[in-house]
C-alpha cells in the first residue's frame, strides 16, 4: 500500500471512531469540513530530474583542420561506442601513421536526431596528412561568426541546448550558417575507468550563423 493511501486510510478511519461516540447526525457543514480534511492528504511531489547547465557565448570560431570519419547508430548508446573507436582507435592509428598531432577536443556533426542516426566524427590535428585512407576525410574549417551552448549535463539532456541556440538564432534575427557541431571538451571518464558526475563534463554545441 502507497504512503497517501495508508493516511488516507487512517484519516477515514479517525473519521469513523469519532462518529462512535455521538449518536448526533453530522450536520452537512461537519461533512464538508471531514471531507476537506481528506482532501489535506495529497501524495508527495513527483521527483524532478535536475534540469542542465547551459551558458550562451557569442563569439568566433577557430581555424580547424579535422580528419573525421562518416558513420551511422541504430541507438545513442551504439554513437557512443562508435565515437570511442572512432576517437580512440581509428582516427588515433592514422594520426600516429602520418606524424602529424591532436590540435583540439574530439568533434562531431549530426545529420539526424532520431533512430537511425547519422553522423561525422573528427579529431582536429595540426597539419594536413599526406596520405590517407579511403574512408578518411579532411575537413578545414575557417574563423566564423558562431553562438555555443557550454553545457553541463546527462548526454540525454542535450536537446534542450539545441533548442537554447534555434532561440537564439531567432531572437537575434540570424540565419544559421551549415551544420551544428558539438566539441566534447572533457572526457566524461576519468582516469580510473569511472564516469564523472555528467554536472561537471562539458561539451559545447556550436551553431556557425551569418
Amino acid at each position: 500500500m502507497k504512503k497517501t493511501d495508508l493516511l488516507i486510510l487512517v484519516a477515514l478511519l479517525t473519521l469513523a471512531a469519532c462518529s462512535n461516540h455521538t449518536e448526533e447526525k453530522k450536520t452537512e457543514t461537519e461533512i464538508k469540513k471531514d471531507t476537506a480534511i481528506i482532501k489535506k492528504v495529497k501524495a508527495p511531489p513527483a521527483e524532478t530530474k535536475r534540469p542542465p547547465i547551459i551558458n550562451i557565448t557569442d563569439t568566433l570560431s577557430s581555424k580547424r583542420i579535422v580528419l573525421y570519419m562518416k558513420d551511422s547508430a541504430a541507438s545513442m548508446d551504439r554513437i557512443s561506442m562508435k565515437l570511442a573507436q572512432i576517437f580512440g582507435l581509428k582516427l588515433g592509428a592514422v594520426i600516429k601513421k602520418n606524424n602529424i598531432k591532436t590540435s583540439g577536443q574530439p568533434m562531431a556533426w549530426y545529420h539526424s536526431n532520431k533512430a537511425p542516426y547519422f553522423f561525422e566524427a573528427g579529431l582536429p590535428v595540426d597539419k594536413k596528412p599526406s596520405k590517407l585512407p579511403s574512408n578518411i576525410y579532411v575537413r578545414e574549417m575557417g574563423v566564423d561568426s558562431v553562438v555555443v551552448a557550454h553545457f553541463y549535463g546527462g548526454y540525454e539532456l542535450l536537446p534542450q541546448a539545441y533548442d537554447a541556440l534555434k532561440d537564439w538564432i531567432k531572437d537575434h534575427k540570424k540565419t544559421m550558417k551549415g551544420k551544428p557541431y558539438e566539441i566534447y571538451v572533457d572526457d566524461p571518464i576519468d582516469k580510473d575507468g569511472k564516469m564523472k558526475d555528467p554536472y561537471k563534463v562539458q561539451t559545447d554545441i556550436v551553431f556557425p550563423w551569418k
